[in-house]
């Protein structure tokens, strides 16, 4: 059964347009989750942690930047768990690290991530920690679209959780 309080938060944050949307997999849609709408909402910050932290048994959390780290952020605070962050790159300067935070190897980590669609950045994050040594099975997601992701994630091994799904937060009100 979908949160009908979370589905309530996301339009009224105004997070679900339609119309004609490119898609950053550079596919096209005729509806757009804007995640920055709801990452930036207060209300919606507070149900997501609430909902991810029910779901949570992992002793670590991870967020793949920069979607998710608002969202990573706020679950932590929420289930008192620490968490990294998965950058899409090694950055070029400081340290050059691709995951941020203290991390140890063989530790049990799940992704959280704001909408899965394809699922390649999520997979892109859960093999970057499993290289830093993280064992990952499982992303948490707040919106799947229903586009491939599941698929994806389970030819890796890595389970796909959603908060809602894409039909959830498009049907009837």
């Amino acid at each position: 059964m979908a949160d009908q309080d979370l589905i309530a938060a996301l339009r009224d944050a105004d997070a679900v347009k339609f119309g004609e949307f490119e898609l950053s997999h550079g596919g096209t849609s005729d509806y757009y989750v804007d995640k920055y709408l709801f990452e930036t909402d207060p209300e919606c910050l507070r149900r997501i942690a609430t909902a991810f932290a029910a779901r949570i048994d992992e002793p670590k959390l991870a967020g793949v930047a920069l979607g998710a780290v608002p969202l990573v952020a706020v679950t932590s605070a929420e289930t008192d768990r620490p968490y990294v962050i998965a950058r899409k790159e090694a950055k070029e300067y400081g340290t050059g690290n691709r995951i941020e935070g203290r991390l140890d190897d063989g530790e049990r980590v799940v992704v959280l991530e704001d909408i899965a669609t394809t699922g390649k950045s999520a997979l892109d994050a859960v093999e970057a920690l499993r290289a830093a040594g993280a064992v990952v099975d499982r992303v948490l997601v707040v919106v799947d679209r229903g586009e491939g992701a599941s698929e994806l994630l389970a030819d890796h091994g890595i389970d796909l959780d959603a908060l809602l799904t894409a039909d959830d937060l498009l049907g009837e009100e």
